[in-house]
């Protein structure tokens, strides 16, 4: 990745470290949610909540199919759990709206757990597996920042 992405990961973890000293666990996804965008804010990132993903197929278009939690500068994908652990569930869940949006870029923030730290999981998805999986090709309707292209 490169410098904007790791500016952007950087950000999400600092503010995920400060929303967890100041709340700890046992919240509802929500109230994280809306702490960790305003925190990510206040790190100078564009933070967009709540993200409709569209699904296109030929031409099926089911507008509000899935929501991404938060899109940081239009770069990469945010999934706030409150869970006891994340699942391979979750990590299928990020893959595919990685895949679907085109973002190169998810990230994991789990607030339940002990430390924040084995809450925490970066996921990057490779341009040719994009290209492989022709999602270069579908019209996204995120405009993807250029140093995440």
């Amino acid at each position: 990745m490169d410098e904007a992405a790791e500016r952007v990961v950087r950000g999400v973890v600092d503010a995920g470290l400060r929303v967890r000293r100041a709340l700890g666990p046992g919240l509802l996804e929500a109230a994280y949610e809306q702490c960790l965008a305003y925190e990510i804010e206040t790190r100078r990132l564009t933070v967009e909540r709540q993200v409709a993903l569209p699904i296109v197929d030929e031409d099926l278009r089911l507008e509000v199919a899935y929501r991404l939690d938060l899109l940081v500068d239009r770069c990469a994908i945010v999934e706030v759990k409150a869970a006891e652990a994340l699942s391979r569930l979750h990590e299928a869940q990020l893959l595919t709206y990685m895949r679907l949006s085109g973002h190169r870029l998810g990230l994991f923030v789990n607030f339940n757990v002990e430390l924040l730290k084995q809450g925490l999981r970066r996921l990057v998805l490779e341009l040719r597996v994009l290209r492989f999986l022709g999602v270069l090709r579908v019209t996204s309707s995120f405009p993807l920042h250029a140093a995440c292209r």
